[in-house]
């Protein structure tokens, strides 16, 4: 596969203005104000085959209150452990308990929140609803429900779910609510992003190839899904190209790089083809944050560093955490 974008010498430089909504902070600043506070509804063991680890089914209120799940899975002694919440990548959901074991092999209290509506297109499954309709049509997937009303978007409510979700993992059973990460690949990049400028409590941010960035170029040159889901929409919406991109204005991870000023560790893969390397690149260039590090995985696509990255992220957040 060859790079897919840019040449790598002008991907570094790549650092777009983009158009902003000018209420932008008010916006999430109403948004967050509107929802009740975050609260956990449920903490019980879970039913797993994994006897070394503590895991157990967490219920929090997320937008409107709604229930999001999560597992939460954590080292049976030592405590309190620095906490690392994880967001899932596209149509994935939470799975099963005990199958993401890493973070707490790792020492870390590891908290992974399942995608509301999402968890049928890979993995094993999710088990967090949507219940919210929107008054205009989509084309399939999450991309474009409610597009047209910035109080509709679908990742409006994503994103209030994982502020809610960040505001209760400090009060956690061996929970250190002062040592607080976010993470993510590919979607759950985009949210961690957006978690990182929106909720006070994080102390760093890792997007692994962060998704849900610099809409426009996009929506416009990357070949596959799920951004063709807003191309196909337009192409049929002919009239709706403006009003779909202010909607997304309020949404982009470019926006919400400005606003970012915790530690990160950002990954890219160069030929990716689902998340363009400048997309990317444009939000990383745009962080407000002092320390932060790009791990660039020249001949990799969406996968990118794998194995190798989480590595990095482990030693690398272990040195941000003490």
């Amino acid at each position: 596969m060859p790079f897919t974008d840019l040449p790598p010498a002008v991907l570094r430089e790549y650092r777009p203005e983009l158009e902003e909504p000018v209420d932008f902070d008010a916006f999430w600043q109403r948004t967050l104000a509107e929802q009740p506070p975050a609260r956990i509804v449920g903490l019980e063991p879970a039913d797993t085959v994994v006897t070394e680890l503590a895991v157990d089914d967490l219920v929090v209120s997320g937008y409107a209150g709604d229930p999001v799940r999560a597992w939460v899975t954590r080292p049976r002694s030592g405590g309190p452990h620095p906490v690392v919440v994880e967001f899932i990548g596209y149509n994935g959901g939470r799975g099963l308990p005990g199958e993401n074991l890493r973070w707490a092999a790792a020492g870390f209290l590891h908290v992974l929140m399942d995608t509301r509506g999402q968890g049928g297109g890979w993995g094993s499954g999710g088990a967090t609803g949507d219940p919210h309709g929107t008054t205009s049509g989509s084309s399939a997937g999450w991309m474009t429900r409610g597009v047209l009303d910035p109080h509709e978007y679908y990742y409006r409510r994503v994103f209030t779910d994982a502020v809610r979700l960040i505001e209760v993992a400090g009060s956690l059973p061996d929970a250190d609510g002062d040592r607080i990460a976010v993470t993510g690949n590919s979607q759950g990049g985009g949210i961690s992003l957006a978690a990182a400028a929106l909720a006070p409590h994080v102390r760093a941010v890792l997007p692994d190839v962060p998704f849900l960035c610099c809409f426009r170029r996009a929506v416009e040159l990357s070949p596959t899904s799920p951004y063709d889901e807003i191309a196909r929409y337009l192409s049929v919406h002919r009239d709706h190209v403006e009003p779909v991109f202010r909607t997304l204005g309020y949404f982009d991870g470019v926006s919400f790089a400005r606003r970012v000023r915790v530690p990160a560790l950002v990954s890219v893969g160069l030929m990716d083809d689902i998340v363009l390397p400048s997309t990317v690149y444009a939000a990383y260039n745009h962080l407000a944050s002092v320390d932060r590090e790009l791990a660039e995985y020249p001949f990799n696509g969406h996968e990118g560093g794998a194995g190798h990255h989480f590595v990095r992220q482990v030693r690398w957040l272990r040195s941000r955490l003490r």
